[in-house]
């Protein structure tokens, strides 16, 4: 075989490569390829199935191999999900030509490359992306086609990780199958500003999607006129219509930045720049957005707290509602001491909790790969 492991994450690209970071992507497609570049790091032979953008089949970046699948306006409506989805899939699938295929977010892409794999008798690895892909009744698949493609793909994967011990939870309680938890990867600063080199009082990065509630840091920000919020984040599926309507409520507002989609590549600096970071969603896995703020010392502020850890290890506050996270980010504000005993915290927390070659421990074994050290 040509390759020890294949990551199957079609809107993977962005991340990847720079040169296509004006087409936006979400925390799961940056665990993806932070995950990837660790394992070449080791010496693994590593590849990705991602989306035909005009890229040659089989370019490399970072060590990665990329094969297309197909493009994504390409088909006629009914019949794409045969052709080009289901075909092209395959046939990057086969091009790869990998011991293991690891998939996450649930959908029917986790059934397709299960029957792939059956076929082929090749090992598949799937990781949760989100709370709601352990409980059938918040899946957020449309099709009923589509979710009885995700329980073949679970029912056949070799090995199932979630991200916290809730999940793995849900994962038992309702679809009866193991898991094992498994930690994310995070990019590093070099250095983390103090509190008054720190210009954003209050960020929010997400994708434009009704179930993310953008509208609460609008409502947020007017409750606290005379401190500085920043917004960063392009129209997630559907959600145009949310997207114009929030930039047209924010532009409204003095003490409000609203930038959009920003590059993977470059909202780390943003993050490094906040004081809070505040997440309003009212589901979410153990969300990518975390990390990169607390590993710059940004507490976080948000009504999602996996497995309590906020709470536990002072990173911020899991408000209840709305006051609740008004009050919580007015007093991070507002109080210095409290502010920095947060930030140190979160800095300390990950430094003690987010070691590289721990957090890989858990995937390395789901893949059936022997720990390698890293390139210097």
């Amino acid at each position: 075989m040509n390759h020890d492991i294949c990551f199957v994450g079609l809107e993977n690209l962005p991340v990847l490569a720079r040169e296509f970071n004006h087409l936006g992507a979400g925390g799961e497609q940056v665990q993806q390829t932070l995950l990837s570049r660790a394992l070449v790091r080791r010496g693994y032979r590593v590849c990705m199935v991602v989306l035909d953008h005009g890229q040659a089949d089989g370019a490399v970046w970072d060590g990665v191999t990329t094969f297309r699948a197909y493009r994504p306006e390409a088909g006629i409506g009914g019949l794409r999900f045969i052709h080009p989805r289901w075909t092209g899939i395959w046939s990057a699938l086969s091009r790869a030509n990998a011991s293991t295929y690891y998939v996450s977010c649930a959908g029917m892409r986790v059934g397709l490359v299960a029957m792939f794999c059956c076929l082929r008798r090749r090992r598949l690895v799937f990781r949760t992306a989100s709370d709601s892909d352990c409980c059938p009744d918040r899946l957020l698949v449309s099709y009923a086609r589509d979710r009885r493609l995700y329980e073949y793909g679970l029912r056949h994967a070799d090995s199932i990780l979630t991200q916290s011990a809730s999940q793995h939870t849900n994962m038992l309680l309702n679809y009866g199958h193991e898991s094992t938890v498994a930690g994310m990867l995070v990019d590093a600063p070099e250095s983390a500003k103090d509190f008054a080199d720190r210009d954003i009082d209050v960020l929010w990065v997400n994708n434009f999607q009704g179930l993310k509630r953008p509208d609460r840091f609008i409502d947020l920000a007017r409750r606290l006129p005379e401190r500085h919020f920043v917004m960063i984040g392009g129209a997630g599926p559907g959600g145009q219509q949310l997207f114009d309507s929030i930039k047209e409520q924010a532009e409204s507002c003095s003490n409000v930045t609203f930038l959009g989609r920003i590059p993977y590549h470059d909202v780390n600096e943003y993050y490094a720049r906040a004081k809070v970071f505040v997440n309003t969603s009212d589901i979410e896995g153990f969300p990518n957005s975390y990390l990169q703020a607390w590993i710059r010392g940004v507490p976080v502020v948000t009504f999602i707290d996996p497995d309590d850890v906020i709470s536990r290890q002072n990173l911020g506050a899991a408000a209840r509602d709305p006051d609740g996270m008004y009050l919580a980010v007015r007093s991070l504000l507002a109080d210095h001491a409290l502010w920095t005993k947060a930030s140190e915290d979160a800095k300390a927390f990950m430094a003690s909790e987010f070691d590289e070659s721990a957090i890989l421990r858990p995937y390395l074994d789901a893949m059936r790969l022997e720990a390698g050290v890293p390139a210097s």
